[in-house]
Order: C-alpha cells, then sequence, then structure tokens
C-alpha cells in the first residue's frame, strides 16, 4: 500500500474511532469530609468494585451490598505502620485482576480514598528502607511516593470501566491583611486535595474530571461542581460540548447520559 497524506490521514481517524480510552469516563471527586463522596458511588454506572482504603467509609452503600450491586475489599482499611503489608498485596492483588480480566465484568472501578491510599503508600516505602513507623523526609520520601501513585493511576486508566477516585480536601487560609482600626482580618481561603508534595497538582492531571462535593448552606441537600476556579477547583472535559452546567446534581449517570456517554449499567453480577 502506498503510502501517503490520505492514507495516514485515514488511519489516524480510524485510531480515534476505535480508540477505548475516548469513550471512557475518569474523575477525581474530592470533598471535605462528609461531604458525601462514598454515596456518590451509588449513582455509577454498575456493578461497582470499590477498593476502600477508608476505614468504614462504604457503609452508606449496605443496601447495594447486599444486592449484590456494589462489591467492597474491605482487606485495606486496616494497617499496622510498625508492619505495613497494606499496599504490597492490593499491589499484587490488582495486578492478577487486571491480567485476567477481572474488571471487564463492572460498569465501574472506584479507589476510596487517595488520601489514605497514599498512607499505604508511604507506609510501604518506608517500610522498605527499614524506617517503618518513622517520620517521612521531605524530598527523599514524597517524591517517590508521588511517582508510584502517579504509575498506578496511569495502569488502572487502562480498564474495561469507569474509574472514579475518591480524595478529602483540607482548607488552607492565608492571610491577606489586617484592618489596624478594627483588627478584623482578611484571609483568602482555598481548597486543596489532602496529600502531600507536588501530588496536590500531578495527580488530578491524570483525570478527565476534576469535581467537588459540596453542601449548600445549612441545607443537607448536596451538589456537585464540576467547573470552578474559586476556593474549590474543579474542571470538566466533558463540559466542553455545551450540555453541562458549571454545578451539577451528584449524579454519575445521569451526567453521562447528559454528556453523550455510555450510562447503562452492565449486566448483574451471577
Amino acid at each position: 500500500m502506498p503510502y501517503d497524506a490520505k492514507t495516514e490521514l485515514e488511519k489516524v481517524r480510524k485510531y480515534y474511532a476505535q480508540d477505548p480510552l475516548q469513550k471512557r469516563f475518569s474523575a477525581l471527586v474530592t470533598g471535605e469530609t462528609n461531604a458525601g463522596k462514598s454515596y456518590l458511588l451509588r449513582t455509577a454506572r454498575r456493578p461497582i468494585h470499590i477498593d476502600s482504603f477508608d476505614p468504614g467509609g462504604s457503609k452508606c452503600l449496605q443496601d447495594l451490598i447486599e444486592k449484590g450491586d456494589v462489591v467492597v475489599d474491605t482487606t485495606w482499611e486496616t494497617e499496622d505502620p510498625f508492619d505495613p503489608k497494606v499496599y504490597a498485596e492490593w499491589k499484587k492483588t490488582n495486578e492478577i485482576r487486571l491480567k485476567i480480566g477481572y474488571f471487564e465484568q463492572f460498569g465501574t472501578y472506584a479507589i476510596d480514598s487517595l488520601t489514605t491510599f497514599s498512607q499505604s503508600v508511604m507506609n510501604y516505602q518506608l517500610a522498605g528502607k527499614g524506617d517503618a513507623g518513622s517520620v517521612p523526609q521531605h524530598r527523599r520520601d514524597y517524591n517517590p511516593q508521588k511517582v508510584e501513585i502517579e504509575n498506578r493511576i496511569r495502569r488502572l486508566m487502562n480498564l474495561p470501566c469507569d474509574f472514579i477516585l475518591t480524595a478529602h480536601l483540607e482548607r488552607l487560609e492565608k492571610l491577606k491583611s489586617i484592618d489596624k482600626s478594627t483588627g478584623i482580618r482578611y484571609e483568602e481561603v482555598q481548597y486543596r486535595i489532602m496529600i502531600t508534595g507536588k501530588a496536590v497538582m500531578t495527580i488530578p492531571l491524570l483525570f478527565d474530571e476534576l469535581y467537588v462535593i459540596q453542601g449548600k448552606g445549612t441545607n443537607p441537600r448536596r451538589e456537585m461542581l464540576i467547573d470552578s476556579l474559586g476556593e474549590y477547583i474543579a474542571r470538566s472535559r466533558l463540559k466542553g460540548g455545551g450540555n453541562l452546567s458549571a454545578v451539577e446534581p451528584p449524579d454519575i449517570k445521569a451526567l453521562l447520559k447528559k454528556a453523550g456517554l455510555h450510562w447503562e449499567d452492565k449486566a448483574k453480577l451471577e
């Protein structure tokens, strides 16, 4: 076959049309404690597998677990920091599941949450250096932790199902000025992912979607920011299609349907 510009163009178009990653949904869902991050998972495409690193975080999904719509692996919730084994065992188990096609039967895979997951990674690294239970050193320990987390997330981006990672937010206050006459302090408030070092910036870049779950005033009703540059940072590549608003109801399947992506559940687990 002659090699020319037209042939090359058709090759690129064909690859894009058949690339499963272009139809995949990946989201980093953040929020403060008790914002409803774990509860949001019940709105994702079913069946759902959750690797839970957050002790007790899956209790809000008990009804769906009993129905068989959600499978939660709580093996990773408890660890002895002086004899850490959780991350090494999760890493081995995850590789086995990837090789045997375990995730093909699921509509969504989730890790709950990045905050506790990253702690397990750090414990794993410290133990490997003979420093289990010690205080991490900045450059020596945090950079390898960041790279390890990024590498695992990149590996999971090839899953044959949607991928959701939850993360806690922490509130940061920066003093801007003090009124000398009244003593009133004016502060700038921002929220960022509760993780150390440059991972705050690099890990969100790995995901198509970055959402923030928050309450509205004193009302327990929740909303989901998918585009915001104020106190909270959120963004959405799906919003570029014009079908989504900056604030959406916290419902993953409804959002996927509005964006024109696959939103249907897969077959129920036997």
